[in-house]
């Protein structure tokens, strides 16, 4: 028996990335609210997917809810909720939801959760934001940069997004509309400053050091145009737990200070 907070949303499209990434569409319930920056429980029964309905294995095994936490990608005021993905090998859940297709249907818990949330901070005032994510750390960031607020409340936004190959650099055409979708929507929008990083392999005029020697070294700020200020300054980190810490722990070191209570600069939010 579902709880009342369980509901039933279909697969509207799918776009894989690479063969590790992928981003879905689903649905959205008529009563469902959330706010940017925000993750639901999605959960999906294998035995439903069309694609298992094709095999010949037993499927009795797989006739089980598995639930996981995904932060959304789309903006508070779509039609639609979108997700971005990783596929983990032998993961209960993402090793299922790899074979989605069009017209699936997966669980919804439509209570949002999470508090990497721009609301939070109520001292500094809002004036620079930074976005520092790795791989899919990257869904809530987009959300927060399609809602119009952002926009408003903030001078500089630098979008500061890192990953292993230029392939894994998902989102991009997205990413390079926004300002022009997003903050011309606005009067006096921020100034969106978006830096790739790519870790792994070398490409002409891209960064390519991890975020926390970046911070240490003043190459973000100096490619940013833009000082960190524990008096001016947001940063928000999503991503991989050992890029969250390390660059949790740099920032620190360059002055910034835990946000608690609605004050202070850096809100971090650990993606598994």
């Amino acid at each position: 028996m579902m709880s009342d907070n369980i509901q039933t949303v279909t697969v509207l499209s799918k776009t894989t990335w690479t063969p590790n990434l992928f981003s879905f569409t689903v649905s959205r319930p008529d009563s469902f609210k959330f706010t940017a920056g925000q993750f639901v429980r999605l959960g999906v029964n294998p035995s439903r997917l069309k694609y298992y309905q094709q095999q010949d294995e037993a499927l009795a095994a797989l006739d089980e809810d598995v639930f996981r936490a995904y932060s959304i990608v789309s903006s508070p005021f779509d039609e639609v909720l979108e997700f971005f993905s990783i596929v983990i090998p032998d993961g209960a859940f993402t090793s299922q939801l790899q074979h989605l297709e069009v017209g699936d249907e997966l669980l919804l818990n439509t209570i949002p959760f999470g508090f990497l949330t721009l609301a939070r901070y109520q001292k500094p005032l809002p004036k620079d934001l930074w976005l520092l994510a790795t791989g899919t750390g990257l869904a809530p960031f987009l959300s927060m940069l399609q809602d119009l607020k952002t926009w408003e409340d903030y001078e500089h936004i630098v979008l500061a997004y890192s990953a292993r190959s230029v392939e894994e650099l998902a989102y991009i055409e997205l990413i390079e509309r926004l300002q022009a979708d997003f903050g011309s929507l606005v009067d006096n929008p921020a100034k969106l400053i978006f830096i790739p990083i790519v870790t792994r392999e070398p490409v002409d005029g891209v960064l390519t050091e991890r975020l926390p020697k970046l911070l240490l070294d003043g190459t973000l700020q100096e490619r940013a145009g833009i000082a960190l200020d524990v008096d001016s300054t947001h940063v928000m980190l999503c991503g991989n737990p050992e890029m969250v810490e390390d660059t949790k722990e740099a920032l620190k070191t360059l002055g910034l200070v835990m946000n608690r209570r609605g004050e202070g600069n850096i809100a971090v939010e650990n993606y598994w």
